[in-house]
């Protein structure tokens, strides 16, 4: 194969030979303008005589710097009768690129090519490979009717060559050939069928793209050659891969049945009204019957999974579709890993990858919630990545990471490119709808920016703000006067017109403005945007109708300048509203109805996601791209009800197997296990940011390369598959060795935990749980003693971590290694990206403050277990507000047990947890008994990650089991801070904009009083009290339990029986609840 590589070192040195003859020629033209019109006889002469010198070596030179004019783009079609004459060469080399430019070219010159058809034919008989493979390729680029028998009985000949090159060229020609005359349609599906049977990579990927074109329908041609084409996938080249892994999607939809209707299965369970028992004993047992993944189904998922590792973005953009359209919910989550990498890439394969995250994160956020971090925008993105980003963070955005997502958001606002800037206000509105617990914080956010100089910026939050009112509009009079004011200062239309909308809609509430606001806008009406006149216009209406006193007049007038407008549509509705709100004789029905039409009451906005709909487009495809369904696109077909006959995939010739099997499975298993660092096992979790937990542990190998790979994402991909895999493959037969003792069985249990979900780990002892951050398949096999040790280490290092690392909300290398303990999957926050917020915390950060004890514990108690629904057993819960001993990020619980009957309890114990992902909870140890009329107090610790969800578990006895739950109030989630009044001010003063939500109290002076309100806040919350130098102010400071986040509370008492009630902290979800809860128990007496 060395003689293929023909010319190409030296075609750059005959393009410039060729450029400088061009120019030596164009400059004889008296002028260049006339020049590069003139017909030039002179031009390529030099070229043309050698192609006729008697010399192989001048031949071989033109036919250089021939090709390479082409390599350049210029026009060489000239030289087709001279280049043609020299089809016939016995120089070797002269024939290759004599047939590299006649396959450029033979479709212009169709009949000059005719000529040497006989020539091509004779080199279909070659001797060398590629000249047989070049003359199929040029009869093939002749498109000319006549000669359609002849390259079908070429296309015959080549298809049962012994060269894998040639039978690869047939395949390439099939497609021209269907394109050329689809009647031969019959006659190529035999051909294809015929070269799918055919054992060689390098025909593999070309044969299945002619399947593709010609008859993509024809899925029983596949049925036989499936098993071998998932076995080849790894070897095909890259192009070949995409294809098949394309196709294998399409046939895996109409073949196998949906792996996700277990999840599915679960939601059905109510029992219908007149369904008989039978029935539904009928309906139960199917639904009991458990899936089972198909072999052939299971064989494509995992033969693709090792091309996540490609360095080429369109193989791993390829498998990332497949296992998003066949693969279980529950196994999808590993592609996320990969999808990240490429963003490593050049800013083009950015925007797609980017484009198919947004589309996948509308459905399961999970899956790209640990890579929070990859998705912040960097300053150097195009605004195109920059916009693709932001919607991905809105789609990611939740209760537990929103704080952050507003941080960033705040210094994107100020960004210098306004397109930018401006769709970052849209983000937040549509933050600000999705999660009501923000919608105050981003509204007064947006109210700041009403005073930024900016004029885009200003319009685009006037815009937001219009929209977010129209959900709440009875609240926000304020608002909608301080924007009346800014009227007279913005002035892009868009704008305007938002305002001039809102006060129209809202004009009874603002009843001294808004008839101003039309007596300004008549003034300028003739020199407003159509926009604003229309708005003009209907704001007119609607005062005339609400206040006619004032403004009967002045809509006239209005209406008059409307009424000879150039606008067609303003003179339009002018006519229309001046019938419908002035009666007159001539005026119908309507206009009894006026007010009802115009002030009626308006739908909030649906503020969505552009990709919402994009979802019925296979990912990865030009249709997805452009939302729009493309030429030649081929829809994914529903999953069918029941499986075809798996049979039909049996291959009768055993050899195949045994000619494959040990090639395709044995070499490539451990390098595809150790990827990730990750057991399939863990892969198939139902939680599908699993990935998230191999970072911590499993990045030793390929973090090195990552680091590179912003540089050049190819050379690192390609890195992982070399000698890494060399070294893993050592370090597993290491650990094998070690390992010789474990029994058959315990190897058996490992491989089938496929089919296990995440939740059936937390029924082991929380010590394991804490340390199981690692992954499960390399815990699984170290002693126990080497796991108590790391995990050890692991505390160690979290806790100095939040000290020494610094933290930037914009560092996106969030592949480093965090060693953060998590005892299981959190999709909320990545590994990383907790350990960035402990960064933040400021309580870590300052030495003045610190953890003070409790100013008050109230012993209020909350009923955990009723003694009639415990069969005797009851039990109660309160928060002793003292830290915890099971660890400092967990909630102190005390529970108290009573046995109420006249027998001894026994075996009293906690079983099932169903908590929330992130959360952990420390058990108390099962109680052996309890007497009759007996009472006994244990402790529990429990991390509720910050936030008020409830923690859900099973309190069991030795008989029975009763499912309970924990639900925290908000205020026991913090832990005193004792700070000084300076300090305070300080930490205040960092924690405005969006990080301080505050509400206005009125209440008897009596309630006012330095002990009542003392006595009312720690009762709510367990906070500390900041000494402060002014009566009318009283500080309170805490910070949460699990990332220690300040929280600041401050009651400032103004005139008469009022007060402000202000809360600072990142964690706007926890202030706003707070800000709830403190409100009501203020107000009261």
């Amino acid at each position: 194969m060395s003689s293929n590589s023909f010319a190409y070192n030296e075609q750059s040195g005959g393009g410039e030979a060729t450029e400088l003859g061009q120019e030596a020629t164009s400059t004889i033209s008296p002028s260049g303008a006339f020049g590069l019109f003139s017909s030039d006889l002179k031009k390529n002469e030099d070229l043309k005589q050698m192609l006729e010198s008697n010399k192989d070596s001048a031949k071989l030179d033109a036919m250089k710097r021939i090709v390479g004019m082409i390599a350049k783009g210029r026009n060489a079609s000239e030289l087709f009768p001279a280049v043609v004459k020299n089809v016939a060469s016995k120089n070797i080399e002269i024939k290759k690129l004599v047939y590299v430019y006649l396959v450029r070219y033979a479709e212009e010159q169709q009949d000059l090519a005719l000529l040497s058809i006989s020539t091509f034919q004779r080199a279909l008989k070659d001797p060398n490979q590629l000249i047989r493979a070049s003359a199929l390729r040029v009869l093939s680029s002749i498109r000319v009717p006549i000669i359609v028998p002849i390259m079908m009985l070429a296309i015959k000949e080549a298809s049962a060559d012994l060269s894998p090159y040639v039978r690869k060229n047939a395949a390439h020609a099939i497609q021209k050939l269907y394109s050329l005359d689809p009647e031969q349609k019959e006659m190529l599906i035999e051909v294809i069928d015929k070269l799918l049977k055919d054992k060689s990579t390098l025909v593999a990927g070309s044969v299945v793209m002619a399947f593709e074109e010609v008859c993509p329908d024809r899925i029983d041609l596949i049925h036989k050659n499936y098993r071998k084409l998932c076995n080849l996938l790894v070897d095909v080249e890259e192009w070949g891969q995409v294809v098949i892994i394309h196709m294998l999607t399409r046939y895996a939809r109409t073949q196998f049945v949906s792996p996700w209707k277990e999840d599915e299965g679960l939601e059905d369970s109510e029992k219908n009204f007149y369904e008989s028992d039978d029935e539904q004993k009928e309906k139960t047992d199917k639904r009991k019957k458990p899936y089972v993944m198909d072999p052939d189904h299971r064989l494509l998922i995992r033969n693709t999974k090792p091309l996540l590792q490609s360095r080429n973005a369109a193989v791993v953009m390829a498998v990332a579709q497949l296992y998003w359209h066949i693969s279980p919910k529950s196994e999808a989550g590993i592609i996320s890993k990969s999808l990240v990498r490429l963003l490593r890439s050049n800013r083009e394969v950015q925007y797609i990858v980017l484009q198919n995250i947004a589309t996948m994160s509308i459905q399961r956020k999970g899956m790209f919630e640990p890579y929070l971090k990859s998705f912040y925008v960097r300053s150097t993105d195009p605004t195109m990545i920059k916009t693709l980003k932001l919607e991905i963070l809105t789609n990611l955005a939740n209760e537990a990471n929103i704080s952050t997502l507003l941080r960033e958001f705040q210094t994107y606002v100020k960004s210098q490119d306004k397109q930018f800037a401006a769709a970052t206000i849209q983000t937040i509105g549509r933050c600000a709808t999705n999660i009501s617990e923000v919608t105050d914080t981003c509204l007064n956010g947006l109210v700041c920016l009403l005073s930024n100089r900016d004029e885009i910026v200003v319009a685009e939050s006037v815009v937001v703000i219009k929209k977010l009112l129209q959900m709440q509009p009875a609240q926000h009079g304020e608002i909608i006067k301080h924007m009346a004011k800014l009227l007279d200062s913005i002035t892009v239309p868009v704008a305007r017109a938002s305002i001039l909308w809102l006060i129209g809609e809202n004009c009874e509430r603002v009843p001294k403005i808004a008839p101003d606001v039309l007596r300004k806008m008549a003034k300028s009406f003739t020199n407003e945007d159509d926009l604003v006149k229309l708005q003009i216009l209907n704001l007119g209406a609607k005062l005339y109708l609400t206040n006619s006193k004032q403004t009967k007049l002045l809509t006239q007038y209005v209406l008059n300048l409307g009424k000879y407008d150039q606008n067609y549509d303003i003179r339009d509705r002018t006519r229309f509203i001046r019938q419908l709100i002035v009666p007159n004789e001539k005026s119908g029905a309507l206009s009894k109805y006026a007010k009802k039409i115009f002030l009626a009451q308006k739908p909030a906005p649906l503020l969505e996601s552009p990709f919402k709909d994009r979802d019925h487009f296979q990912l990865g495809t030009l249709s997805h791209t452009l939302n729009t369904k493309a030429t030649g696109y081929l829809e994914l077909s529903n999953w069918p009800e029941v499986a075809p006959d798996p049979s039909v995939r049996n291959v009768e010739v055993i050899e195949l197997a045994k000619e494959w099997t040990p090639a395709g499975k044995a070499k490539k298993e451990s390098p595809r296990k150790k990827f990730y660092s990750e057991s399939e096992e863990e892969d198939d979790s139902s939680d599908s940011s699993s990935d998230s937990e191999s970072e911590s542990g499993s990045e030793s190998g390929s973090q090195g390369e990552e680091g590179d790979s912003s540089d050049d994402s190819s050379e690192a991909s390609s890195s992982e598959s070399g000698s890494e895999s060399e070294v893993e493959n050592k370090r597993t037969a290491k650990k094998n060795s070690k390992n010789k003792r474990k029994s058959d069985s315990e190897d058996g249990e490992k491989e089938d935990e496929d089919s296990k979900t995440s939740g059936s780990s937390s029924a082991t002892s929380s010590s394991v749980e804490a340390s199981s951050s690692d992954s499960e398949s390399e815990s699984e096999i170290e002693p126990e003693s080497r796991k108590v040790t790391k995990e050890k280490e692991r505390k160690t290092r979290q806790d100095r971590h939040p000290v020494t690392r610094d933290v930037s909300l914009l560092d996106l290398d969030d592949f480093n290694v965090v060693s953060t303990p998590v005892a299981l999957p959190t999709p909320a926050l990545s590994p990383s990206l907790i350990a960035d917020l402990e960064g933040l915390n400021l309580s870590a950060s300052s030495p003045v403050i610190n953890v003070s004890t409790p100013v008050f514990v109230p012993m209020k108690t909350h009923v955990l277990l009723h003694r009639m629904s415990g069969k005797g057993l009851a039990a109660h819960y309160y928060f002793p507000r003292q830290p915890c001993i099971f660890g400092d990020k967990m909630v102190s619980v005390q529970i108290t047990l009573n046995n109420t009957t006249d027998r001894k309890i026994e075996n009293i114990h906690i079983e099932e947890k169903k908590l929330p992902t992130g959360m952990q909870m420390h058990v108390f140890n099962p109680i052996e008994s309890l007497e009759p009329e007996g009472s006994i107090t244990v402790s529990m610790g429990i991390d509720f990650c910050d936030s008020t969800q409830t923690a859900s578990f099973q309190l069991c006895t030795k008989d029975d089991c009763f499912s309970v739950s924990i639900q925290p109030p908000v205020g026991e989630l913090l832990l005193p801070v004792a700070m000084s009044e300076k300090d305070f001010k300080k930490e205040q003063g960092m924690l405005t904009g969006m990080n301080e939500t505050s509400a206005v109290i009125i209440a008897a002076p009596q309630n006012f009083t330095p002990p009542v309100i003392l006595q009312k806040v720690v009762n709510v919350a367990n906070v500390g009290v900041v000494p402060s130098g002014q009566d009318n102010i009283h500080r309170f400071a805490a910070k949460t339990v699990h990332s220690g986040s300040l929280m600041l509370v401050t009651v400032e008492l103004k005139e008469g029986s009022t007060a402000q009630l202000i809360i600072n902290t990142e964690k706007t979800v926890i202030g706003s609840v707070l800000l709830r809860e403190l409100k009501p128990v203020l107000s009261q007496g």
